[in-house]
């Protein structure tokens, strides 16, 4: 098996590793009531996904 000549330096390893960050998620409003929703999920407050209705959503008023 091969292997390393010289130890890798904390800055090189650094440097590869610099895209492993968390990114923000996508939020778009819903095109049926304008709430904000996860892009490529169902609306939790209309259940519309791509203008059509996905499943039921029962609206409690307390």
């Amino acid at each position: 098996m091969a292997h390393p000549k010289r130890k890798q330096s904390k800055t090189r390893k650094k440097k590869r590793r610099t895209h492993y960050k968390a990114q923000t998620p996508t939020v778009v409003p819903c095109p049926n009531c304008n709430s904000p929703v996860l892009w490529h999920r169902i609306c939790g407050e209309c259940g519309y996904y791509r203008g059509q209705k996905a499943v039921e959503v029962d609206v409690d008023i307390a």
